[in-house]
C-alpha cells in the first residue's frame, strides 16, 4: 500500500467526472491510501514539516468516480491534519490559471510548497520545478519551432496589426488563462475591429497572435502522455477528438465542443516524440497534447483532463494504469533508498 496526495485548486469544487477524481477512485480500489487537499489547506509548521487539512473516503471500493468523490466531499468523508512529506507521492493536479485573477497568491504555492515537500523523499508528480517553469503559456515556446504555430507575444497593437495583416487569418488569446476564454479568430475583413479585440484580451496581460491552422475548423486531438511517452494500453492510446460545435472556433468542452473517438497516426506519435526530450528533461509525468494537423496548439502539463473520455471511446481503464505506473516509481524508491532526483524519478 502506498500513501498518495492530490493537490487541487479547492477539494469542495472538484467534479466527479474530473480526472484527479477518476485517478483518487482508482488508487483506492487499488487498496492505497488517498488523501486530497486544496492549495489553501497547506501549510509549513515550525518543525519545517509540510501539512495540509486533507480529506479521504471511508470505503475500500467505488464503482464509480462520482460516489467516490460524493463520499470524498460529504459527511462521511474522512478529514484530517496529514503531513505531507510523509506521503510516498504528492501528485500536483491544480490548475494556476484558474487562480490568477481571483486568488493570485494561490497561483504558486503549490509548486513552492511540494518542492519543500521533496526534501524528505516524497515523490511530486509533475516536478515543481518544472511546473514552476510552465506556469505561462511562454512555457510553450521553448519546445522545436517545427510543432508550434507561428507565433507572436506581445502587449503592442501595431504589431499584432502587422502580424494579422501579413498572416491573412490569425487567433488571438491572453497569454494567462484556460479553457477558451477571451480567444477570437481574427480575418482580414475583422481587421477594423482588431482594437477592441486586443483590449479584450490585453487587460490581463500579454496577447498571443498566432497563424490560423486551418485543421482547427475539424478540432482537435488531446493525446494523453506519461513517463515521456505516449500512454498506450492494450494497444489502445489514451486520446479521444474534440470537435468544433457550430460557428465556435473553440474546441474546448465546456466552450461547446463536443466529443469523438480519436485515431493517433504517425503524425501524432511525431509530435510525441519529438517533444519528449524536453518532458523528460523538466520532468512531466502526466502531460496532455492538443494537437491540430502536424502541429501542438498546447502543450497542458498541470492538470491534463479528460482521461474518462479516453476511456470511453477505447474502454479501456487508463487511470488504473497511471496508478499502477506510480506504484513503480514508490517501489524504485525504496530499492535504492531514495536515491532518485525527483526530476528523474517523474518520468522513469
Amino acid at each position: 500500500m502506498m500513501r498518495i496526495g492530490f493537490l487541487v485548486n479547492d477539494v469542495t469544487t472538484e467534479a466527479g467526472n474530473f480526472t484527479t477524481s477518476r485517478l483518487g477512485q482508482s488508487a483506492v480500489n487499488l487498496g492505497h491510501e488517498v488523501w486530497v487537499m486544496g492549495v489553501g489547506d497547506l501549510a509549513y509548521d515550525p518543525d519545517g514539516m509540510i501539512r495540509a487539512r486533507a480529506c479521504s473516503v471511508p470505503k475500500k471500493r467505488y464503482s464509480n468516480s462520482e460516489t467516490y468523490t460524493a463520499e470524498l466531499q460529504g459527511k462521511k468523508g474522512v478529514r484530517s491534519r496529514i503531513t505531507v512529506d510523509e506521503l510516498d507521492v504528492l501528485m500536483l493536479r491544480n490548475v494556476p490559471s484558474d487562480d490568477y485573477l481571483s486568488r493570485p497568491w494561490a497561483a504558486t504555492t503549490a509548486s513552492e510548497f511540494a518542492r519543500t515537500a521533496m526534501r524528505h523523499g516524497v515523490i511530486v508528480l509533475s516536478d515543481p520545478t518544472g511546473l514552476s517553469q510552465a506556469s505561462s503559456k511562454m512555457y510553450f515556446q521553448l519546445f522545436p519551432e517545427e510543432v508550434r504555430p507561428k507565433t507572436l507575444i506581445t502587449r503592442d497593437r501595431d504589431d499584432i496589426k502587422h502580424f494579422a495583416k501579413e498572416e491573412g487569418k490569425i487567433v488571438i488569446k491572453p497569454l494567462q488563462g484556460s479553457g477558451g476564454a477571451s480567444v477570437f479568430l481574427v480575418r482580414p475583413e475583422d481587421i477594423p475591429n482588431l482594437n477592441q479585440m486586443i483590449d479584450a484580451v490585453s487587460r490581463d496581460g500579454f496577447v498571443i497572435a498566432q497563424e490560423f491552422l486551418p485543421a482547427a475548423e475539424q478540432g482537435d486531438t488531446r493525446l494523453f502522455v506519461m513517463n515521456g511517452r505516449p500512454l498506450r494500453v492494450k494497444g489502445k492510446y489514451a486520446a479521444f477528438r474534440r470537435v468544433r460545435s457550430g460557428g465556435d472556433m473553440r474546441s474546448n468542452i465546456h466552450a461547446g465542443g463536443q466529443k469523438a473517438a480519436a485515431e493517433i497516426d504517425h503524425t501524432a506519435l511525431r509530435i510525441a516524440e519529438i517533444v519528449r526530450p524536453k518532458l523528460v528533461q523538466d520532468g512531466m509525468f502526466l502531460v496532455g497534447l492538443d494537437i491540430v494537423g502536424d502541429k501542438l496548439m498546447e502543450i497542458n502539463v498541470f492538470s491534463p483532463g479528460g482521461l474518462g473520455s479516453a476511456q470511453q471511446f477505447e474502454k479501456v481503464n487508463f487511470s488504473a494504469h497511471v496508478i499502477e505506473a506510480i506504484e513503480r516509481k514508490v517501489d524504485y524508491m525504496q530499492y535504492y533508498g531514495r536515491n532518485f532526483d525527483n526530476i528523474e524519478m517523474c518520468t522513469l
